[in-house]
């Protein structure tokens, strides 16, 4: 059967690493489509023991088949998020890792973060969001550095690390949360922002401050508990659901079945040791 060919997908919360992903059915969703450009919206891995063979299968599949839809030639980007584990030892070199990511999407400036950084405590004040797009970096590496702290045990992890989860479904701060992210919409003139974090799949229009106009706001969900994505085709960006979808088991590629874990493992391995030569 014929792949559903896209200009952009855009994947975000999956969580591998967790038993809470749906990997089985994001490997067949994968095998569904032929997008152009394909977009790793943050917390993509939330774990990745190095001891694979405690890990499971399907897990190891989807990164594989990641691999693969890159080596083929669609344009793979990683957004990473706050605390997604670093994804060099387990993709390709054709997937370009960056911390936000910006593309002309028919003329919009489109900006794509996860967002979970828009839960710190900073964000809620007014002047450190004039900072805009600074504030945005700022941010990002005052946190690498927390968690660097807490890694040590130098001091216990404080309230700059906290991403408070339960508060994702209250609407007070999901509100917040579109509000800011109007703001850096607007500091940095995107048209389009495309996030993650809360879970929730969405496609709304935002005000700009002021009233200068409006921002198209997209949230990917996840493959949690919606088993949702983004996909932008004939200059239209829609909604997936996994469970609105009655072709999807009909499309189990043949070369998932020939998959050689085997390769991957042996690759995390020997990145793993190049890095631990170089260090020492």
């Amino acid at each position: 059967m014929k792949k559903r060919k896209l200009d952009i997908v855009v994947l975000s919360d999956l969580h591998l690493g967790t038993y809470g992903c749906y990997a089985d059915e994001l490997l067949v969703y994968l095998s569904s489509i032929e997008p152009r450009i394909l977009v790793l919206n943050g917390a993509i891995i939330d774990q990745w023991p190095l001891n694979t063979n405690s890990f499971l299968p399907s897990h190891l599949k989807v990164i594989q088949k990641i691999n693969a839809m890159a080596s083929k030639g669609i344009e793979v980007h990683y957004v990473k998020g706050i605390h997604d584990k670093a994804p060099t030892d387990l993709f390709i070199d054709y997937v370009k890792v960056c911390e936000n990511l910006v593309l002309n999407v028919d003329g919009k400036k489109t900006g794509f973060f996860h967002g979970a950084i828009l839960a710190h405590p900073f964000f809620n004040i007014s002047w450190f969001r004039k900072f805009g797009r600074h504030a945005f970096g700022l941010l990002y590496y005052s946190n690498k550095l927390n968690h660097w702290i807490s890694r040590k045990s130098i001091i216990p992890k404080s309230v700059l690390s906290k991403t408070v989860h339960y508060k994702k479904k209250n609407t007070d701060f999901t509100e917040r949360f579109k509000s800011t992210v109007s703001d850096i919409g607007n500091a940095n003139r995107y048209d389009t922002v495309v996030c993650g974090y809360l879970h929730q799949p969405e496609k709304t229009i935002i005000e700009r401050p002021n009233g200068n106009g409006n921002i198209l706001y997209l949230n990917a969900g996840d493959w949690v508990s919606h088993l949702s994505a983004l996909e932008y085709s004939l200059k239209r960006w829609k909604i997936y659901r996994y469970e609105n979808d009655k072709l999807v088991p009909f499309f189990m590629d043949a070369e998932l079945k020939e998959m050689d874990m085997n390769t991957l493992i042996k690759r995390i391995t020997s990145k793993k040791e190049k890095t631990e030569k170089a260090t020492h």
